[in-house]
């Protein structure tokens, strides 16, 4: 009696569905005997065919799946909420060459700037240990998968063995995951629209640190969707501030007038992993 109550139960745990499901049918069609019939494009089953899933019209499509995708991985692992670690790409780890200089005095600035490396590495550390206590679902670090502050980023992360994310994007030259992204939180994106999303949809936490036009980009992109309301307020926190100061004059636009006067408090600006920890700590009361 008891063996047959187990198989009951057993069999009411599986979702019943009385239809073939899609991988299936792929795998019984890849099967079919090779006739100019089956092997003809346009025999494809739709979701199995690469050349009409890439085609223009299916644009629309291929936005979807990129939001998705990572949208339901993301959803396995019980990730809520993140903190992103913005920079560049070019930043290396203190000691190392600066690979991307084209000239003395770019290698003096960035080999002089890898300080900003461990920085980033640091600040990733703390949020990672703070994340260990919700059991990696909530403050999990995420960067753009890349060199520079964003390896330091996943570093910082792994060296307390933390789960982290990398949100890659196909570009001209090579910029393949660093090694310390989480194999399985590894992804990789055509739109940068939806890499976007995706880095800021769960955001509690933006760090920027220096970089180029991409982090320039990430930055302004993320002033915008606060200032207008379209996204939460959460602590947006550039390291370096004379760097900053120097490259952009936040209140110039405020005296100008294109922004308002409490625009300028959204930034927060910090040295050390402690400094941005810190005000994180502050904005959400964590003890």
């Amino acid at each position: 009696m008891a063996k047959q109550d187990k198989a009951g139960e057993a069999s009411k745990a599986r979702k019943w569905n009385p239809l073939r499901s899609s991988s299936s049918d792929k795998k019984r069609a890849e099967n079919f005997p090779k006739t100019p019939q089956t092997l003809s494009p346009t025999y494809r089953l739709a979701y199995a065919d690469p050349d009409f899933l890439l085609s223009p019209e299916l644009q629309s499509v291929r936005l979807q799946l990129e939001l998705m995708k990572a949208d339901m991985t993301l959803a396995e692992h019980n990730i809520r909420s993140t903190v992103v670690i913005f920079g560049g790409a070019r930043i290396p780890a203190p000691g190392m060459e600066a690979w991307a200089a084209k000239n003395p005095v770019q290698k003096a600035n960035l080999e002089g700037a890898s300080h900003y490396y461990e920085e980033a590495r640091r600040f990733a550390r703390l949020c990672s240990e703070f994340s260990r206590k919700s059991d990696f679902s909530e403050f999990v670090v995420v960067t753009g998968g890349g060199p520079g502050v964003m390896e330091a980023g996943n570093q910082g992360a792994a060296d307390v063995e933390a789960p982290t994310i990398g949100l890659n994007i196909v570009l001209p030259h090579e910029q393949s995951p660093n090694r310390f992204v989480t194999p399985e939180l590894s992804f990789n994106f055509h739109y940068f629209a939806i890499r976007k999303m995706h880095f800021l949809k769960r955001a509690k936490a933006i760090t920027v640190f220096p970089g180029g036009f991409g982090t320039l980009d990430e930055l302004f992109e993320t002033l915008t969707m606060i200032q207008t309301g379209r996204m939460e307020r959460v602590p947006l926190i550039l390291f370096g501030e004379a760097f900053w100061r120097k490259i952009i004059n936040f209140d110039a636009l405020a005296e100008f007038g294109s922004i308002a006067p409490e625009d300028v408090d959204l930034i927060h600006f910090a040295e050390t992993a402690e400094d941005g920890w810190k005000i994180v700590r502050h904005y959400y009361g964590i003890a």
